[in-house]
């Protein structure tokens, strides 16, 4: 995790102590998964869980992957979200952020092969709206799911970091301007 990445999960969580998931949940270990589940179709998986410190408040963050069909298609459905311009498309709200990527790489079948990959960094309580700075939380969210995509991309050897970035990049993408025929 990068260390802005650790900044962000103090915004988040308002703690910078975590406890640590089982130790199978790393990067490496996700990245493996995500190779052997290449050539079949995959749900959402688990690269690890972000816990705050046993006796303080509890907090739990998923970090998740998956594999997508086509990639990012369109604008979201749901207006909480703002659009971000970092890989093939980044989404971030006050309570998750997801970074979509193309990889090429030959731990993902052969190199003539996109993989489509998504990465989710979410916080969702039902009981509780997310509180405090919203903009604040989204630049968070987003910085977050951006560290573990560009470590992914790293770890799966993707062409080019499977065009990330190496600093998130927070400025909203311009919406698209409607065509007139």
């Amino acid at each position: 995790m990068s260390a802005d990445a650790s900044r962000a999960l103090k915004v988040i969580t308002g703690s910078s102590r975590f406890e640590a998931s089982a130790e199978k949940y790393t990067v490496a270990q996700a990245a493996t998964d995500m190779g052997e589940a290449f050539s079949v179709s995959t749900v959402t998986k688990d690269v690890c869980r972000v816990y705050t410190p046993i006796g303080t408040r509890h907090f739990e963050l998923r970090i998740t992957w998956r594999l997508d069909d086509r990639g990012p298609t369109d604008d979201p459905a749901d207006p909480k979200f703002t659009v971000l311009k970092m890989g093939e498309e980044a989404l971030a709200a006050a309570d998750q952020g997801y970074v979509y990527f193309a990889c090429l790489s030959d731990r993902l079948s052969s190199l003539a092969t996109v993989a489509h990959i998504v990465i989710g960094v979410e916080h969702r309580d039902v009981w509780k709206e997310p509180g405090g700075d919203v903009k604040a939380l989204k630049d968070a969210y987003a910085t977050v799911a951006h560290s573990v995509s560009l470590a992914m991309a790293k770890e799966l050897r993707c062409e080019k970091n499977g065009g990330l970035p190496a600093q998130p990049v927070l400025v909203p993408a311009a919406a698209p301007t409607p065509s007139t025929a």
